[in-house]
């Protein structure tokens, strides 16, 4: 056995893994090139009979009969559009537990996203343990670390809040002016591009905000069409803005570090930094308390199940299907919000919501599809 070109990445990525190859889905060898960790058959091997089976790291370790670069050998075909059903699976979760956010009674926002968190630390906990990935990760890469569980358990928070004091799909909508706040803050940080599309992007998400929020100055003081009182619906407002940019910040945190760290410590330092953050604001706003009646207990445990579940089934999607089209299939948040807050909910949304539900998802699809042509455009670049 030798290592071909690109071997020493291959050590690399096997010493990393705790001495396991890697494993690699056999719909990902088109994506094999120079430099591409794989493993080949020893010149003379095959002449000479050797008891070493020859194996492919292309194709997971299969024998080289088996192997994708074989002669006559048939690509195992994969399910067209399983990704983008997972990413509608998990906009679905995520709309149900937001509902079940809003059908429970005299529970603070914070201590549902405390127990949220819990929920991340026992799913995370054994994955850590089984892949010996330390509970501290690299010592250059912690503050990092930091800062992504801070910012990302503020969104949480925040979005947690503003479904409380506001219309679920106005909470949902705002939210989703976050890739506009992710490209305009890595181009502050990271130096990526920032072209007059993405302003363009910017400006259709900032009108949609307005027509949401409707400040008074400009639509009058008779608003129609929120929940509670008009500062309420502001705090809100706020609160779930502060959590877009907040998740944009968390964001261009991950793509700084990128694959350096494993992505479950990324998720255990997001559970274990909220977990804290949860419980000192609890006691010191005095609001730490079990629910009173069974109802309330059984949503806070489907709320922690349905919420993994939501981000399993992203993770996956985004594991087989491209960042773009998952991106832009998320959308599906809002359309599942409206439904559900007027089965459910009673609740009417006003032209308003509609026209500002409009012009973020024109922003936060259009800063996807972007971002997907220039991807797709480097990637083509580099196999030339």
């Amino acid at each position: 056995m030798v290592l071909c070109q690109g071997g020493e990445a291959a050590a690399a990525a096997v010493s990393a893994a705790g001495g396991k190859e890697p494993e690699v889905p056999l719909s990902q060898e088109d994506d094999a090139g120079p430099g591409q960790p794989q493993l080949c058959p020893a010149p003379g091997a095959e002449a000479a009979g050797a008891e070493e089976p020859r194996v492919c790291g292309c194709c997971s370790g299969l024998s080289w009969p088996r192997c994708c670069k074989a002669p006559g050998t048939k690509k195992k075909a994969s399910c067209p559009g399983l990704g983008l059903f997972y990413t509608v699976l998990a906009a679905f979760l995520f709309s149900v537990t937001s509902l079940f956010l809003k059908k429970i009674e005299d529970v603070h926002a914070v201590e549902v996203s405390a127990f949220r968190c819990i929920f991340q630390m026992a799913f995370v906990l054994p994955g850590l343990i089984y892949y010996k990935t330390g509970f501290l990760g690299p010592k250059g890469k912690r503050i990092y670390l930091f800062f992504r569980g801070f910012f990302g358990s503020s969104a949480m928070v925040l979005l947690y809040y503003a479904f409380q004091v506001m219309p679920l799909a106005d909470a949902t909508v705002l939210t989703f002016s976050s890739p506009v706040f992710t490209s305009l803050l890595a181009w502050i940080f990271l130096k990526e591009k920032y072209s007059i599309w993405d302003l363009l992007f910017t400006l259709f998400a900032i009108t949609g905000v307005v027509l949401i929020a409707r400040p008074p100055f400009l639509f009058g003081s008779n608003i129609t069409g929120i929940e509670g009182n008009y500062t309420d619906h502001l705090k809100g407002t706020i609160a779930a803005i502060t959590s877009a940019l907040s998740a944009a910040l968390t964001f261009v945190i991950l793509r700084k570090v990128g694959k350096s760290v494993h992505y479950f410590l990324s998720i255990w330092y997001y559970a274990v930094i909220g977990l804290t953050g949860c419980v000192i604001t609890l006691f010191l706003v005095n609001e730490w308390s079990l629910p009173y009646c069974g109802k309330d207990r059984v949503l806070l445990i489907l709320i922690g199940v349905l919420g993994l579940g939501g981000q399993i089934f992203l993770t996956k999607a985004l594991q087989i299907e491209k960042a773009g089209p998952v991106a832009i299939m998320r959308t599906m948040d809002v359309v599942f919000a409206f439904i559900l807050q007027i089965l459910f909910l009673n609740h009417l949304p006003t032209w308003w919501t509609v026209g500002g539900a409009l012009c973020v998802i024109a922003s936060s699809s259009g800063t996807a599809i972007r971002k997907w042509q220039q991807s797709s455009k480097k990637a083509k670049q580099n196999e030339i």
